[in-house]
């Protein structure tokens, strides 16, 4: 009898195994794009930039709305800038750059200042659009448990872990424009997707860089994890598939 106790104990503890590791690798936040340009990883850069503005983001996804295109297209700028690669020149804000500009042209501004100067403004060679197409910050779920969906927590596993499996997932489209030519120099759909048991498995995963304007909501869950993914494969992208032509600043 004590032998049968200890055979189906060990068995338990070899299924609790294989099913962890297969949990775990459920969890792993993903991401992908429709060509293999984003397969490599981004390497430390510190030679020419390419010069380029990000367009205001369109928003398609119905679970999205204009705020959280606007918090995307921050995290995007911001990680483009932090790549080393890029010029990136703001439009968003170029009226109030004008103004300042007028200010100091007037005579009203403190004589003798070095204040800023007509002319001066540069203009981008590229042009980076993206449309949300979609956002799902509760793709799926279910509860790993007896009788719950996702089916990895059925059974004997599901009993010994009983926690909720959540998940989300998000995507891009995204286009590089000549300004020139208007020519579509490349387009891609990049994706991220993440999942992760109720308790805060990974958390900090990717850093303390902060969400954009409309996104605290998603802070800590899977969405954050899939909004990050998807920005840092959306940079992977864009730098691995400008011309080396364009790479002059």
């Amino acid at each position: 009898m004590k032998k049968l106790f200890l055979v189906v104990g060990y068995g338990l503890v070899a299924i609790g195994l294989v099913g962890c590791a297969t949990l775990q690798q459920l969890t792993q936040p993903t991401a992908q794009v429709e060509t293999t340009a984003g397969a490599a990883p981004l390497p430390p850069y510190s030679g020419p930039k390419a010069r380029l503005a990000v367009a205001n983001f369109e928003v398609k996804a119905a679970k999205a709305t204009g705020e959280i295109g606007s918090g995307l297209r921050e995290m995007l700028v911001t990680t483009l800038v932090n790549s080393n690669r890029f010029s990136v020149l703001e439009r968003q804000e170029l009226s109030a750059v004008m103004q300042e500009q007028e200010l100091a042209a007037s005579g009203a501004a403190q004589s003798g200042s070095s204040g800023p100067q007509r002319g001066k403004i540069k203009t981008a060679d590229l042009i980076i659009t993206a449309s949300v197409t979609e956002f799902e910050p509760q793709a799926s779920g279910g509860r790993a448990g007896i009788g719950g969906g996702g089916g990895v927590g059925s059974g004997v596993l599901g009993g010994l872990l009983g926690a909720a499996l959540n998940k989300a997932h998000m995507a891009l489209d995204i286009r590089i424009v000549d300004t020139s030519t208007s020519e579509v120099l490349a387009a891609t759909r990049v994706q991220g997707q993440a999942s992760d048991i109720a308790g805060g498995i990974m958390s900090g995963f990717f850093g303390s860089w902060g969400l954009g304007v409309g996104l605290s909501a998603y802070a800590n869950t899977p969405m954050e994890k899939a909004i990050r993914v998807c920005i840092i494969e959306a940079v992977r992208y864009i730098s691995q598939t400008i011309p080396a032509n364009y790479y002059r600043y």
